[in-house]
């Protein structure tokens, strides 16, 4: 039996991801691999877990032949804020340990999810509606070794017919795992923040600063979507844009208010993560997503923050 293994399967997506695949597919069929994080013990008593380094790769073909792996959903990455500070590791981990999972699947024949970003544009891009195929010239590193990893995914599809596969995810909120260092991570901590303080002291994001987001179910949802379509209907393959709500930081305020009257926020811009964030785009154009394969999200706005304030708010008293 061909399995599924996942990378980074600690961080903030795999924690939910891995879960998440085990109760579709079987629990024995997930494979769920970190490099240095301690694994939660949901992620241990779920089903196999084992550590391994991307950067090498005679590491990651000794797990893909071990377990007899089929697809591979490459999760392993340096994000945003942190890239900047350390863009030498950022390259190292984001680029070079894909080029490696790639080089593996082209070896064992193996399909591989591999998720780009917002972050994969820059200011030269038209920031409303941005476009599935338009210009990417990305200011930061993190944002350059995602457009690298999107032109590496569709070499080795063209090249070696390698199965790649990938959406380019908005910033993502999830109630399971703390904020990580990402450029959107602000409207994770105003969760968390309003539900353990009623306010809100340092979004490092300022007023009026519009990003597209989503819920975390949808951003799953969208993995499972894409890797169970049917190659034919695939135009683009790779880095699909999906997208389902775009706000400022008042807007989510305000929705918060809704269940919590007197939450109150105030601004401490953090210079370097907005002018990552004033390059990305406002609001993504998805409609490729939606005619190919069916991309519909389920959540928006009230409905994330009605859904996100009640898990929390269950999780933070346990």
């Amino acid at each position: 039996m061909e399995r599924i293994l996942v990378t980074g399967a600690c961080g903030q997506v795999g924690s939910e991801l891995v879960p998440a695949l085990r109760a579709r597919y079987g629990a024995d069929t997930v494979i769920a691999t970190g490099h240095k994080t301690e694994p939660s013990q949901e992620l241990l008593d779920g089903g196999e877990f084992c550590f391994i380094d991307c950067t090498d790769i005679d590491r990651v073909a000794d797990v893909v032949r071990k377990y007899n792996v089929g697809a591979i959903y490459n999760l392993t990455t340096i994000l945003s804020a942190k890239a900047e500070a350390n863009p030498q590791l950022a390259w190292t981990v984001n680029v070079n340990s894909l080029r490696n999972i790639l080089e593996v699947a082209r070896e064992y024949e193996c399909a591989v999810f591999t998720p780009s970003t917002i972050g994969a544009f820059g200011l030269d891009t038209p920031l409303d509606n941005t476009p599935q195929i338009t210009i990417q010239r990305p200011g930061t590193m993190y944002g350059i070794t995602k457009v690298a990893g999107e032109l590496l995914c569709d070499y080795y599809y063209q090249k070696y017919g390698v199965d790649t596969r990938g959406v380019r995810w908005p910033g993502l909120i999830s109630y399971v795992t703390p904020p990580g260092g990402g450029t959107t991570d602000y409207a994770v901590e105003i969760f968390y923040e309003a539900v353990r303080h009623g306010k809100y002291e340092h979004c490092f994001i300022k007023a009026g600063t519009y990003l597209d987001m989503m819920y975390m179910p949808d951003a799953l949802k969208s993995a499972f979507q894409i890797m169970e379509a049917e190659p034919g209907r695939l135009k683009h393959r790779n880095a699909y844009n999906v997208t389902a709500m775009s706000f400022a930081p008042e807007d989510i305020a305000g929705e918060i208010k809704k269940h919590i009257p007197g939450f109150t926020i105030d601004y401490r811009v953090d210079p370097i993560r907005q002018a990552i964030a004033e390059s990305w785009p406002n609001k993504m154009d998805d409609s490729a997503a939606r005619a190919d394969w069916g991309w519909q999200p389920q959540y928006d706005l009230p409905a994330m923050t009605f859904d996100m304030l009640n898990k929390l708010s269950a999780r933070l008293k346990q």
